[in-house]
């Protein structure tokens, strides 16, 4: 798990001015919630589309034939079904309102896999005011045990770090992955 939160670091920018996320928690849930300066519409795009990830997320997002399901992985050159993708499952999207996704399938040697695929992952969507969205990330169902707590401590950076990277796409631009995998 340190070596997938490693990449995800190594994937960050450095942002000129880190928006800041609140991070609250209760048994078996996070919830992170931050302040993206775009409106709602424009932000679910972002996080409820294959093509929306592209531009903030992960390099690589393709579509799982005959499903609702979508693969992504930091490895643009990854096979489909490869041990270094990730596959998704939309739950449920209502834009521009709310996106849940649950993981159906994680990298190899993931830690907790088996934990992790029973968790679910909401945005939640709300007018800002002035072009701004109040973006809330909840993800709940982590279990009541060594792996739950091992996963939520990983999730409560990592996702704290993807929702700076999102609302950077949102102040610099979609990233540019060829040159951002390409920094030494």
């Amino acid at each position: 798990m340190r070596r997938l939160l490693a990449l995800l670091l190594l994937l960050l920018p450095l942002p000129v001015v880190a928006q800041e996320v609140t991070v609250t928690e209760a048994p078996g849930e996070l919830v992170h919630q931050i302040v993206i300066p775009a409106p709602p519409a424009e932000v679910w795009q972002a996080v409820g589309t294959m093509e929306g990830w592209r531009t903030w997320a992960t390099p690589l997002v393709r579509a799982v034939a005959d499903s609702d399901r979508f693969e992504t992985s930091y490895n643009p050159d990854a096979a489909p079904a490869g041990p270094d993708t990730i596959e998704q499952e939309w739950i449920a999207r209502d834009a521009p309102r709310t996106v849940s996704f649950r993981t159906t399938r994680t990298p190899e040697g993931f830690p907790h896999a088996d934990a992790y695929l029973n968790v679910v992952s909401t945005f939640e969507l709300t007018p800002g005011g002035d072009d701004a969205t109040h973006l809330k990330l909840v993800t709940s169902g982590y279990p009541d045990d060594a792996a739950g707590a091992a996963l939520m401590g990983f999730f409560r950076e990592g996702n704290r770090l993807s929702l700076q990277q999102l609302h950077q796409r949102f102040v610099d631009g979609p990233v540019d992955w060829p040159t951002r995998l390409s920094r030494p």
